[in-house]
């Protein structure tokens, strides 16, 4: 009967895992996009209205969280909580040279998904991208690290950064802030409205605007039909006209509203926007 082995064995091995994923994990940091060189556009053409990615409460991943990590002697400390975090500065993008290969999270990237990589934020968060030149909005899922270069915040996929208008430039300068997704079901990206909205509460999303009241009961109807909540027509009069606005709401966040406009988007809606009144 072979015998046991050690426990001086036992934690020789476990040191030497633990060795062998800190590797592991910096080599797909290293290998990760970041706008380096003889990185390029893909030759199939990408749509510049690429649905936003749908926040969803996730749970961190398994792999690119640890508390800190080093690349080209630089060491980035990994935030416990995303919570509240806004930042601006340079966004640049990643296409061809790293499509289909893993990111830091371990899912593989896709260039024509809504993604974006950052340095220090948990895996997986979801961003709102803000352009603050031409003032665009798309909202992305963090699920890689980088980019490692002076100056850069962000680094968004090629779909993402053709929807906010920086795939020609290379670079553009953004603001970014974390969505909070402490609203929504884990693990799923349907629409989720709670039970009890705040009364008071004046933030909508708009799905369309029509002159007849049969036109706006229709448009309701195809809503709930896809098994959306809190579907309501709210009739204005202008100039003696009445105006029929299908609206989704009262919702208690903004974050909600976005999560709301891209399950919108799924269903070939896509003039869909937020109201605050």
């Amino acid at each position: 009967m072979p015998s046991k082995p050690s426990a001086n064995f036992l934690t020789c091995v476990a040191r030497w895992a633990d060795i062998y994923r800190a590797v592991m994990f910096v080599s797909v940091l290293i290998l990760s996009g970041c706008g380096t060189a003889g990185d390029r556009a893909p030759n199939k053409f990408v749509r510049d209205n690429t649905p936003n990615a749908v926040p969803a409460n996730e749970p961190l991943s398994r792999y690119g969280n640890p508390t800190h990590y080093t690349v080209r002697g630089k060491t980035y400390q990994v935030l416990k909580s995303a919570s509240g975090f806004k930042q601006s500065g340079l966004a640049s993008w990643y296409g061809t040279k790293f499509h289909g290969r893993k990111t830091s999270s371990g899912e593989p990237y896709n260039m024509y998904a809504m993604t974006a990589a950052h340095k220090t934020l948990p895996l997986p968060t979801y961003v709102e991208v803000m352009h603050k030149g031409n003032g665009r909005k798309i909202i992305v899922k963090v699920n890689d690290r980088g980019p490692f270069h002076e100056g850069r915040i962000i680094d968004l996929s090629y779909a993402a950064a053709r929807k906010l208008g920086i795939s020609a430039t290379g670079t553009g300068p953004v603001s970014i802030r974390v969505i909070n997704t402490s609203a929504l079901d884990l693990k799923t990206s349907e629409v989720v409205l709670p039970e009890a909205i705040n009364k008071g509460g004046k933030i909508h999303v708009q799905v369309a605007a029509m002159g007849t009241e049969l036109a706006a009961d229709k448009m309701a109807d195809k809503l709930r039909a896809h098994h959306m909540q809190s579907v309501r027509v709210h009739v204005t009069q202008s100039n003696g006209k009445k105006l029929y606005r299908v609206r989704i709401g009262p919702l208690p966040d903004v974050d909600l509203a976005y999560q709301v406009i891209s399950e919108l988007n799924k269903i070939g809606m896509q003039t869909a926007r937020v109201v605050v009144d």
